[in-house]
């Protein structure tokens, strides 16, 4: 079957999107910021972009091989439906229960299979956010507080579907109001973007990474465990303390059922809160029932009562 948008190949088509979005979000970034992207910026983003691309191609081509193995399906159910015409009319309708019987399971399927095509689709479309000026932070060039809201409900609703795993992984700069106060505004600007850029080098071609406003950012990681979450933040919290002249606290939670954006997003700022009352520069995980360093050697986990009551 040849699927086509506006005349072109489907994979054609969304790797054209990819590409476009890329142009744009960058041009208007360009115009927001008045500084270019690094080269490695522009690399490590491109990348990205071919990915989006390839995994948007790899949907297509399985939206065409159901459809095709479902319209083969529906040509033989037809098949049928003519030769027992042509039989004699006492068998007629038990004849036809069984083949409607036959096409029942495959055209579940593929009902299946196009829900899961669809909710592919959205979870490419929330990679495809952050290279749209609308939904950029314009002096990061991560995505803005609009794009993770977008992207959390699109993950929540896989979750809720098919059971994906997901964390959140937060970082605040450490003492950042000290930073602008000694040094200046236009310091711990070139901070913030320093930091947005260390993250996002840590961060897998999957993942989503967002500012969520002041000196504070989020990175949605898909596929991640609570335990595989904590190491991308020690990772995180390390570089950062090495190459940067500032450090950063980190909290960490993992989706659970019943969970909304809010819910979430609480149990992860309570985990930071923990991290900065430690004494900052550390990161601590919310298990769900306590909040605990994210080292595994620790005794004595915090429990959430007294972690909730923390100061930022």
């Amino acid at each position: 079957m040849d699927l086509t948008v506006f005349g072109l190949p489907i994979p054609v088509a969304l790797a054209a999107v990819a590409v476009i979005g890329y142009v744009i979000g960058r041009a208007q970034l360009y115009l927001a910021s008045h500084q270019p992207p690094t080269a490695e910026s522009t690399r490590r983003e491109l990348k990205r972009a071919k990915a989006i691309a390839h995994d948007l191609e790899l949907i297509a081509q399985h939206i065409r091989r159901d459809l095709a193995q479902h319209h083969a399906n529906l040509e033989q159910f037809k098949s049928r439906l003519n030769q027992i015409s042509r039989d004699s009319e006492a068998t007629n309708w038990q004849l036809l229960c069984d083949e409607a019987e036959r096409l029942i399971k495959p055209t579940q399927d593929l009902a299946k299979q196009l829900a899961q095509a669809y909710d592919g689709i959205r979870q490419q479309g929330s990679r495809l956010m952050s290279f749209t000026g609308q939904r950029c932070d314009p002096l990061t060039g991560v995505c803005n507080r609009q794009a993770l809201d977008e992207t959390l409900e699109n993950y929540l609703s896989m979750h809720r579907r098919y059971g994906m795993v997901f964390s959140l992984a937060v970082f605040d700069i450490d003492m950042f109001k000290q930073v602008n106060d000694e040094h200046g505004h236009l310091h711990g600007d070139r901070i913030l973007a320093q930091v947005a850029e260390l993250i996002e080098q840590q961060a897998r071609e999957t993942d989503v990474v967002a500012r969520l406003g002041g000196e504070e950012f989020i990175v949605v990681l898909p596929s991640s465990d609570i335990a595989a979450a904590s190491l991308f933040a020690e990772r995180i919290r390390a570089t950062v303390e090495q190459l940067a002249q500032v450090t950063v606290s980190g909290g960490v939670a993992v989706v659970a059922d019943l969970d909304d954006a809010k819910t979430l997003l609480t149990r992860t700022d309570t985990a930071l809160y923990a991290a900065k009352a430690a004494g900052r520069n550390r990161i601590y995980c919310h298990t769900g029932k306590s909040v605990l360093p994210s080292q595994s050697e620790v005794d004595e986990p915090t429990e959430l009562e007294d972690a909730a009551d923390m100061p930022a």
